[in-house]
C-alpha cells in the first residue's frame, strides 16, 4: 500500500486531477444514480472553504507582523497592476461583446433562489465598508474576505512591535495552516471526481448546448485576456518576452485554480511559485493574498459580458461613453465581488443598471450565470489566481530589471 501511495504522488497532481475527471464523467454516464459518489466533490469544497479564510488571515498578519522597518517594498506597483489588470479585462469584454453580440432566451433561465443584488454601486461600497469593520472572528466564519483583509492587516501592523518569539510563532501558524491547505489540495483527483459526477449525472454531457455561444464569448474573452493583455502589462514592465512568465503561471498556478475554483485556496500554490522564481518573501507574502480578495479579471469579464447580453437580448444601445462607464463601474464592483454575497455574478443587476434593466430581467442573467457556472467559474477563478503570481512577479522583475540583475524566465 505505501509503495501504491508513494506511486501515486509522485505524478503531477493536473495529470491525477485528468484521470479525476475522466473518471467522473464515465461514471456520471454509467451509474448516474450512484449519488454517494458526489459526497467527494461536496467534502472537497467543504474543506477547501473551511480552511481558506483562516489561511487569509494568518498569512497577512503574520507577514506584515515580521515586516521591519526600512525594508524596500513594491506593493504600490502590485496594486496599480491589479487595477490596471482589472479595468483592462473590462474593456476587453466590452470589445468582445460588440464584436460578437450575443444574445439568451431568458425565459428558459430561472433567477436565483433567494439572492439579493446590490441596489447601486453605492449600496455594493456600502457593503463593502460595512465589511471592513465586521467582527473579525465573524469575518472568518463567514468567508468575508474583505473583513479578514482588513483585520489581518490591523492586527499585523500593531504586532511588528511584538516579541521575536510571538512573531515565530505566529509565522510557525501561518505555516501549519499553508501546509493543512497543501493536503486538501491533494485530495483535489477525487474531490474533482465527484463534482463531475454530479454534474454529468444531474446535466447530462449537454449542459451546456443552450448557452454555447454566451459561455464561448466569456472563454474568448478570457483567452484574450490571459494571452494578449497580460503579456503587454508584463512586457512594459520587464522588458523582454513576457510568454515564458506567463506560460510558467498559467501552469502552475492556473490549471490548479481551474478545478479548486477557490483564489484563496490556491494561495499556497501561488507562493510557492514565487517562492521558485526567487522573488522577496516579504512582498509576496502579502500581494498574493491580497490579490486573492481584489485582482478579479476574470469577474470583471463576467460582470460585463453578461450584462452586456442582456442589453443586445433586448435590443438597447449602447454608446462609446457608457461602454467605458460600464467598464470601470465592472472592475469596481469585480475588486469587491468577495464582499457582496454571490461573488460576481450576483453584481450583473448593478451593471445592467446602467442600461435602465429591470431588475428581474437582470436577475435571469444571473440565473443564465449559474447554469453555465461549472465552466465558468472555473475559468474565471483560473485566470484570477494565475494573475496575482504574475503580476506579483512582473512587479519585482521590473525592479531587478532596473538594478541590471538577471530574470529568472
Amino acid at each position: 500500500m505505501k509503495g501504491i501511495l508513494e506511486k501515486w504522488n509522485s505524478i503531477s497532481l493536473v495529470k491525477r486531477i485528468l484521470v479525476g475527471m475522466i473518471i467522473g464523467i464515465i461514471l456520471g454516464l454509467a451509474a448516474p444514480k450512484a449519488t454517494v459518489i458526489g459526497l467527494l466533490g461536496e467534502l472537497f469544497v467543504g474543506a477547501l472553504k473551511a480552511v481558506a479564510p483562516v489561511l487569509v488571515f494568518f498569512l497577512v498578519m503574520g507577514a506584515l507582523a515580521q515586516h521591519k522597518e526600512g525594508k524596500k517594498s513594491n506593493m504600490g506597483s502590485v496594486i496599480a497592476l491589479y487595477l490596471i489588470g482589472t479595468f483592462c479585462s473590462a474593456l476587453v469584454a466590452v470589445v468582445g461583446s460588440f464584436i460578437f453580440p450575443v444574445t439568451v432566451n431568458l425565459g428558459a433561465a430561472a433567477a436565483a433562489e433567494g439572492a439579493t443584488a446590490p441596489g447601486g454601486i453605492g449600496e455594493v461600497l456600502k457593503t463593502l465598508l460595512l465589511n471592513v469593520v465586521s467582527n473579525p472572528v465573524g469575518s472568518i466564519v463567514d468567508a468575508n474576505y474583505v473583513g479578514i483583509l482588513a483585520w489581518a492587516v490591523i492586527f499585523g501592523l500593531a504586532l511588528r512591535q511584538a516579541s521575536d518569539k510571538t512573531k515565530e510563532f505566529l509565522g510557525d501558524v501561518s505555516n501549519a495552516v499553508t501546509q493543512a491547505v497543501r493536503w486538501v489540495i491533494s485530495f483535489a483527483p477525487f474531490g474533482i471526481l465527484g463534482l463531475v459526477f454530479t454534474a454529468i449525472s444531474t446535466n447530462g454531457m449537454g449542459i451546456f448546448k443552450d448557452y454555447g455561444s454566451l459561455l464561448a464569448l466569456l472563454l474568448g474573452c478570457m483567452a484574450v485576456v490571459a494571452f494578449v493583455v497580460n503579456p503587454i502589462i508584463v512586457y512594459l514592465n520587464i522588458r523582454k518576452n513576457p510568454y515564458p512568465l506567463v506560460f510558467k503561471c498559467l501552469k502552475e498556478s492556473g490549471i490548479t485554480a481551474f478545478f479548486t475554483r477557490s483564489s484563496a485556496a490556491n494561495i499556497p500554490v501561488n507562493m510557492e511559485l514565487c517562492e521558485n522564481l526567487g522573488l522577496n518573501e516579504d512582498n509576496y507574502s502579502v500581494s498574493i493574498p491580497l490579490g486573492a480578495t481584489i485582482n478579479m479579471g476574470g469577474a470583471a469579464v463576467t460582470i460585463t459580458v453578461l450584462s452586456l447580453a442582456a442589453v443586445h437580448t433586448l435590443g438597447i444601445e449602447v454608446d462609446i461613453p457608457t461602454a467605458i462607464v460600464l467598464s470601470v463601474l465592472s472592475a469596481v464592483s469585480a475588486c469587491g465581488a468577495s464582499g457582496v454575497a454571490g461573488g460576481s455574478l450576483l453584481l450583473i443587476p448593478l451593471a445592467c443598471s446602467l442600461f435602465g434593466i429591470s431588475n428581474d430581467i437582470a436577475m435571469q442573467m444571473v440565473g443564465v450565470g449559474f447554469i453555465i457556472g461549472v465552466i465558468q467559474d472555473s475559468c474565471e477563478t483560473g485566470l484570477n489566481s494565475s494573475t496575482d503570481a504574475l503580476f506579483t512577479a512582473a512587479a519585482e522583475f521590473k525592479e531587478w530589471r532596473k538594478e541590471g540583475r538577471k530574470l529568472p524566465v
